[in-house]
């Protein structure tokens, strides 16, 4: 089984020094979250807690994901990096695609991006990007972005976005895999449908053999079974070894701690309490789990 440490909504100028430790430490890769802002007024419902309300303070930080994962790539040599997740449909297509593919290039192809619909309305109003129309644009900025990935020039005449042929520049050494995030009905079809993974929200590992079982079933009929494909989630249980070999067995590649400040408690919490947190999973998780499914 293989360990990812989520840095999302972690204070800023703390993701470098961690992401290193993270490293020394035995993870696999850091995931950050996207939001731009969050409004002092929130009705949307978040769909991943018991009573809508969102998993973090509105005073964290939401730092630039790019700025930040290209910092931690030229800071490490072997951590990978995904954003869990990057609400698309509310970026500009253009400046998602560069910024990925430049962290992609500083990261020497050390990077995925995982993507999904947004769930908070107030933010897509605020920036005045509609709100109905956010997963039909995602499926198209999907296809966008790995247009502009390529060597020599995109052109591209969709529903949403059409333009002539252009150059995009860095391109990415190595296809950027995209995985799709969330467990909605939606979310396992568009991962089926078009995504190179599937990255999870936080259950319990009965619950998240359902939706493996689901999405094994969903690429079988999208006939893309046999296509390499990568499943991360965190879980809301304890480490378990009985769970981690029976999760391999369904497909998941590996598992997500949440950030060290919500384990800690503390969203305030400082350097040095978030680096022995780090310390301390290694020492009791990844050393005594890492090996289960290798």
């Amino acid at each position: 089984m293989k360990f990812w440490l989520a840095l999302s909504h972690t204070a800023t100028e703390h993701v470098v020094p961690l992401a290193r430790r993270a490293e020394a430490a035995g993870f696999e890769g850091v995931s950050l979250a996207d939001h731009m802002f969050v409004p002092e007024e929130v009705e949307s419902k978040y769909l991943y807690s018991p009573d809508g309300s969102p998993p973090f303070e509105k005073t964290v930080d939401h730092a630039d994901v790019w700025a930040l994962v290209s910092a931690m790539a030229t800071a490490t040599e072997t951590l990978r990096f995904t954003l869990s997740t990057y609400i698309l449909p509310l970026h500009d297509v253009f400046d998602s695609a560069r910024g990925a593919a430049t962290a992609s290039v500083l990261s020497q192809g050390r990077m995925h991006i995982s993507v999904g619909v947004g769930w908070m309305k107030e933010e897509f109003d605020i920036i005045g990007v509609e709100w109905k129309s956010r997963g039909r644009r995602m499926d198209e900025m999907i296809e966008v972005m790995r247009k502009l990935w390529c060597e020599g020039p995109a052109e591209h005449h969709g529903e949403f976005y059409d333009f002539p042929p252009i150059h995009m520049n860095p391109a990415p050494r190595t296809p950027i895999p995209i995985l799709i995030g969330g467990s909605s009905p939606p979310a396992l079809r568009r991962s089926a449908r078009l995504g190179d993974g599937w990255i999870g929200h936080g259950h319990t590992p009965d619950e998240t053999v359902v939706l493996l079982d689901e999405m094994a079933r969903l690429r079988a009929e999208a006939g893309r079974g046999d296509a390499p494909f990568e499943c991360i989630a965190p879980l809301v249980t304890p480490p378990d070894a009985g769970d981690y070999a029976r999760l391999t067995q369904k497909g998941l590649d590996a598992v997500i701690s949440f950030p060290p400040s919500v384990m800690l408690g503390n969203w305030n919490s400082t350097l040095e309490e978030e680096l022995a947190f780090i310390d301390d999973y290694a020492e009791n998780v990844i050393r005594p789990f890492g090996d289960i499914g290798a």
